[in-house]
């Protein structure tokens, strides 16, 4: 059970096995409702070891990165409905300079001076696995090592 006061505290399974950290719970709040209303979040116990141990081999968290931005989910659909054409993946935004993306020779979109887009590279899979939206982009690169190469 995860009450006030148990964030940072474990979460066990029904057999004592650790599965998570505790970090919030979803208190009530309107219609007069106080308290724990029955929703906690944790921490998968995966990512607490990753981190875990990032923290004591570099002393900070060190994530992947493709370097890139993306286009929003919610302008992505507008863009897909001003085309009448689907795009199931994620837009790539901007390019970092001397980032793996860079070097993978990935294209931004690009604003024309007439004011219409040019649309650059979908991000579609990761390894294979389906990436649909920019949730599933984080998810998939946060899956893997700092210098892992993606396909």
């Amino acid at each position: 059970s995860i009450n006030p006061g148990n964030s940072g505290g474990p979460l066990m399974d029904s057999s004592g096995r650790l599965i998570g950290v505790n970090t919030a719970i979803l208190a009530g709040g309107n219609g007069g409702q106080a308290g724990n209303i029955g929703i906690g979040f944790a921490i998968p116990v995966d990512t607490v070891r990753r981190v875990v141990n990032e923290l004591i081999r570099y002393g900070k968290v060190v994530r992947p990165t493709l370097g890139i931005n993306v286009v929003d989910d919610r302008v992505a659909r507008s863009i897909a409905q001003q085309m009448r054409k689907p795009l199931e993946g994620v837009l790539i935004a901007e390019v970092l300079s001397n980032s793996p993306a860079e070097g993978a020779d990935l294209r931004p979109l690009q604003l024309r001076v007439d004011g219409t887009i040019s649309l650059g590279d979908l991000i579609t899979k990761v390894n294979g696995v389906v990436v649909k939206q920019v949730e599933d982009l984080l998810s998939a690169i946060e899956e893997q090592k700092k210098g892992d190469i993606v396909n």
